[in-house]
């Protein structure tokens, strides 16, 4: 079916809004976690200052909070912060007398879409391991439904705490019983040593929660990504580059880690942040990732060309500044053309053979459907990803066509977060498929 694909302009057209002014503003904010109800428990320890902030973080995500804390913990942070933060009272005692059931650690493991306990000390994470039951947030651990409620643990302890065999052999062992254990920070710690063991920030504790949520149709997959553009040198202070930000890479890498893959991303010269959990190679030209390309896809099975790169680069890069010699004439350059990262590895032996599954992309000017088209012919692979490159650079929103064997199909103007995601689970579909096939 034929169509005219609505670029960023016609989306601005339709709002009302004039070029240059955010169309993302008109979007719905994402709250990855809105309907969710989140007991977050607390023990004792120093991170209990970093809990305020997670706190504050999940309910600006959407998410419903209820904040239960040991005796310990409110040594370091008080009921009624914890309470302001989530906006409802805070339960410390297994005799809470609001219950009128007095079963509060029935009451609200049975209410929770999860229980995070964040910071959990080494001395809870021992409890829980024994089925220890003595306070109201191990019992409401140990009285959740684990099939419907999962428990996520955000350790906190001093590094030889953490480093102990005995510690490691409980995150094991609960592992082995169904709880997720996240991962611990390195730095420094209140107690003036240094390594690991810290708790993660609320970002990444965040980051982490939003991703257990997510379907993980990728799991057992290795994606690599290429993102940002690319930057060929003309001399030590110019060079060829173009507007691409990352952004749409970057949260392909990031959505292709929430559906569960190992995910590598090889990013061009960018000031973006690494997704949570993704392997990040920096590189500057196109012959540069085209060589950190070639050196992980062995390892991936999943390849996303997101990268604009550089279709031509200097013949003889200067090696000291061009200056201007008053004539008015400008220097001569030729140019010549940069390898072809897609279409290397869209026609390379594994490609051939399904064992690499290649995803393109197209960035144009005008006429999108047609010249994507044309280039998911000549790269050869089974799935190309079109946008309008002057209407998105830069931006947080976006629009994509998907284009392949079938025809194609339009995602509609949305944040490059939830078209990532969108675009991962047609990757997986068209695995999937691959593989019964």
């Amino acid at each position: 079916m034929q169509f005219e694909f609505m670029d960023r302009h016609a989306a601005l057209a339709m709002t009302g809004k004039k070029d240059g002014q955010k169309c993302s503003a008109t979007l719905q904010p994402m709250n990855d976690l809105a309907g969710k109800h989140i007991v977050l428990g607390l023990t004792g320890g120093i991170a209990c200052y970093k809990a305020a902030e997670l706190c504050r973080a999940l309910v600006k995500e959407g998410a419903t909070v209820q904040v239960v804390m040991t005796e310990a913990a409110q040594q370091f942070i008080t009921l009624v912060t914890m309470q302001a933060l989530s906006n409802r009272p805070v339960y410390s005692s297994q005799w809470d007398a609001r219950e009128p059931n007095n079963m509060a650690h029935i009451n609200l493991s049975r209410e929770a879409d999860a229980i995070l306990i964040a910071p959990a000390s080494a001395d809870f994470m021992a409890k829980l391991l024994h089925g220890r039951a003595d306070d109201l947030l191990s019992l409401l651990c140990l009285a959740r439904p684990p099939q419907t409620v999962p428990l996520l643990l955000a350790p906190a302890m001093n590094r030889e705490m953490w480093a102990h065999p005995a510690t490691q052999r409980n995150v094991d062992q609960l592992r082995a019983d169904g709880a997720t254990v996240l991962d611990v920070g390195s730095g420094e710690q209140a107690c003036g040593e240094t390594g690991d063991g810290r708790m993660l920030e609320a970002k990444e504790l965040l980051d982490d929660l939003i991703a257990f949520f997510q379907p993980k149709p990728l799991f057992g997959q290795h994606v690599l990504v290429t993102a940002g553009p690319t930057y060929e040198a003309i001399d030590p202070v110019r060079g060829i580059t173009n507007l691409s930000s990352g952004k749409m890479g970057f949260a392909i890498a990031r959505a292709a880690r929430e559906a569960g893959a190992q995910v590598t991303l090889v990013a061009g010269p960018v000031h973006l942040p690494t997704p949570r959990g993704v392997s990040r190679v920096d590189v500057t030209s196109a012959r540069d990732m085209l060589e950190a390309t070639l050196t992980r896809v062995p390892a991936a099975s999943v390849f996303i060309a997101t990268a604009a790169v550089a279709d031509w680069r200097p013949a003889n890069a200067a090696g000291q500044k061009i200056k201007k010699d008053g004539s008015g004439a400008a220097p001569m350059l030729s140019f010549v053309e940069n390898p072809d990262i897609l279409a290397t590895l869209a026609q390379s032996p594994r490609a051939r053979a399904g064992d690499l599954f290649c995803v393109g992309f197209a960035a144009e000017s005008h006429d999108l459907l047609r010249h994507a088209q044309a280039k998911r012919a000549r790269k050869g692979v089974p799935l190309l990803v079109g946008n309008i490159g002057p209407a998105t650079f830069g931006q947080d929103d976006n629009a994509l066509l998907l284009i392949d064997a079938a025809g194609s199909k339009e995602l509609a103007l949305e944040s490059k977060l939830a078209l990532a995601r969108k675009l991962m689970a047609e990757v997986a579909m068209r695995i999937s498929a691959k593989d019964k096939a």
